[in-house]
């Protein structure tokens, strides 16, 4: 019965709440009621409203300066300067104090020192500075260790002298070799039959027409080192003004008959006679002669060439 009293003021204070309209506030303290009912020891309490959370403003953010992008200029590549190449200077030839083709005492003198040294025969030694005694200025020059020039220069020749002595007269115009007299032999080929007949052993050339000799002439041969060639041929070609680019000379009824080796006129033999030699063609000095075989020759007439 005690309790009554407090309930009836607990009550009344919770109309008196929900009067002024305070619903959370009723609520609170009905259960404070209830939790007083049940005989809780309650202790007053004051119950602060939970506050109401303001609304923050979020800073903006600060926009981030963005990389610049710099687009990179296309350099010129500089172009490389080439490296001169060191180029070497050919060592100039040494001058030439006697070479082919010269005529003169001095060559002789040359000829008839190189033949002491069995580098010529007494045959070349006439004072023309042909391919043979070239051969042998070669041939003492490659012995000696030296260049193979071909022509003599001072060197070649102060060696030469060292090695020699001074040629005598008998030397510098030393006898020619004189034919065997064998101008009757023919050689069985020429007997029949159209034939020039070429005999290297007497140095002859003969016009046979089925075995008569019509015509006979001097001739001359190829140096030892362009020899003319031996055996049975024909004439392939005439040629009446011939003329050798090669070697820069004429070759007058020329009767070709191996290869670039023809019978021809030689203006060379006609005036130094067998103090010389050709590059392998068969050499005529009689004009006249070697005329009349030109205009009497046929193309496909044999030549014969041989020893006898």
């Amino acid at each position: 019965m005690r309790r009554r009293p407090l309930t009836i003021v607990i009550a009344s204070s919770v109309l008196a709440v929900a009067a002024l309209g305070g619903v959370a506030y009723g609520t609170g303290f009905a259960s404070f009621a209830d939790r007083g009912a049940a005989g809780e020891n309650v202790t007053s309490q004051v119950r602060s409203p939970s506050p109401t959370p303001s609304k923050s403003t979020s800073a903006r953010p600060t926009p981030t300066a963005s990389p610049s992008i710099t687009t990179p200029t296309a350099t010129a590549t500089p172009t490389p300067t080439p490296t001169p190449t060191a180029t070497s200077t050919p060592t100039p030839k040494p001058q030439a104090l006697m070479e082919l083709e010269d005529r003169s005492d001095d060559v002789r003198e040359l000829e008839a020192r190189l033949h002491q040294l069995d580098w010529l025969a007494t045959e070349w030694v006439d004072g023309y500075y042909g391919t043979t005694t070239r051969e042998g200025v070669n041939g003492f020059q490659a012995r000696r260790g030296m260049p193979r020039l071909g022509y003599v220069d001072a060197a070649t020749w102060d060696r030469l002298v060292a090695m020699t002595r001074t040629p005598t007269r008998a030397e510098l115009y030393p006898p020619k070799p004189t034919p065997a007299p064998n101008a009757s032999a023919l050689d069985s080929r020429c007997t029949t039959g159209r034939a020039i007949c070429i005999d290297k052993s007497t140095r002859t050339l003969r016009w046979v027409v089925d075995g008569n000799v019509r015509l006979s002439m001097d001739v001359r041969f190829g140096c030892p080192s362009s020899p003319t060639r031996e055996g049975a041929f024909t004439v392939n070609a005439k040629v009446r003004d011939g003329y050798s680019n090669f070697y820069d000379t004429r070759m007058p009824f020329s009767l070709f008959f191996s290869g670039h080796q023809a019978v021809h006129y030689s203006d060379d033999f006609a005036a130094r006679g067998y103090n010389g030699c050709s590059h392998g063609c068969v050499n005529v000095r009689s004009w006249d002669t070697l005329s009349q075989l030109f205009n009497e020759a046929r193309v496909g007439d044999k030549v014969i060439v041989y020893w006898s």
